[in-house]
């Protein structure tokens, strides 16, 4: 009985120091938004590129894809794209049956795909190296997005804008009413940076028409915008 009574007692004091908690008077506060932003013009661009080989055995279709695959990246090397900068992300080895029946004694033939992704760092060749790679065997281009090389920095640079136009919104308000911004007393900050869409699943046959009607470079690099937004709170003080 006793016990029971020591722990009611225990209850009842953790709820009244929790509802002290809870009453706490804030100091008077401002709470505003601050947005800052670095608009930056791309500077490399990544290539989502492939060969696909189709041959009646299973060893000619691999060693077909390999050779294209040796050949683009001896290409890529040999126009200074830094080797760090070329990885195969897919390989696929497959037979096909094109009557849809899986169970028959010997496929139609057989599909060896290897897809690379590749960062261009000098735009002006873009054209150029796209050429190339056609040259080299390349008949897929799956996606290209563009980015920017040193984003970290500009993403400091975007924060610094925006905790200063925080504050100038807060300076402002409170000049009106006669007062002035004090200490911080709380900060939230998200940053990203929002570049143009990627291009996806492009064959080279079509690039290359896109290429040969327009007469100038075949991509835009479009805008790259990094983007801070600060929640600030400061204290009031009259």
């Amino acid at each position: 009985m006793k016990k029971l009574s020591f722990i009611a007692m225990f209850l009842l004091l953790a709820g009244l120091l929790q509802a002290q908690a809870q009453q706490q008077v804030l100091p008077p506060l401002i709470s505003v938004n601050g947005v800052g932003e670095v608009k930056l013009q791309p500077d490399e661009v990544v290539i989502n590129l492939g060969v696909e080989m189709r041959e009646k055995t299973l060893d000619q279709a691999r060693k077909q894809a390999d050779n294209k695959a040796a050949a683009i990246i001896a290409y890529l090397r040999k126009q200074g794209v830094d080797a760090r900068d070329i990885q195969t992300s897919y390989m696929n080895l497959q037979p096909i049956y094109m009557s849809g029946e899986f169970g028959k004694a010997s496929p139609d033939f057989y599909m060896a795909q290897k897809n690379m992704v590749i960062v261009i760092k000098k735009l002006n060749k873009f054209d150029e190296l796209l050429s190339g790679l056609y040259d080299n065997g390349v008949n897929r281009i799956d996606g290209i997005h563009f980015r920017v090389s040193d984003l970290e920095k500009h993403k400091v640079e975007a924060r610094k804008r925006a905790v200063a136009d925080a504050k100038q919104k807060a300076n402002a308000l409170t000049s009106e009413l006669g007062a002035k911004v004090g200490k911080v007393y709380s900060i939230h900050e998200s940053t990203m940076g929002n570049g143009p869409r990627p291009v996806y699943a492009k064959s080279a046959m079509m690039m290359e028409a896109d290429m040969a009607q327009g007469g100038g470079p075949s991509i835009a690099g479009g805008e790259v915008v990094v983007t801070s937004n600060v929640s600030v709170s400061f204290v009031i003080e009259q």
